[in-house]
């Protein structure tokens, strides 16, 4: 199957520090040798009726499906994820398998 995404769409809940839960994720996924790439991203349009008032996108890499289930399950993922949830409004998350339609340019 080749690479697999792991996508969140999130909305915080009002006071959160949202520096802080960025934080975290960049410390869990730092300590995952499964993960392959870790991204995220605040919206920039603030187009409401389309974003439906999610705010951020984490995504996650891995090379396999296997990877995934393996990040799922581990121990420190469990942990972060009672805090994670806690701190959100809502959540959409998604695992999907990378097709890549265009390729990056070459270096």
């Amino acid at each position: 199957m080749g690479e697999v995404k792991h996508l969140c769409l999130v909305k915080f809940k009002e006071g959160v520090v949202v520096e802080d839960v960025l934080k975290g994720m960049t410390d869990l996924v730092a300590q995952m040798d499964m993960v392959k790439s870790f991204e995220w991203g605040q919206d920039v349009l603030n187009q409401e009726m389309l974003t439906q008032g999610f705010t951020h996108v984490f995504s996650l890499t891995f090379a396999s499906a296997d990877d995934l289930t393996s990040y799922m399950g581990h121990e420190k993922h469990a942990a972060f994820a009672a805090t994670f949830m806690a701190a959100l409004e809502k959540v959409v998350v998604i695992d999907f398998p990378v097709v890549i339609a265009k390729p990056p340019p070459s270096a």
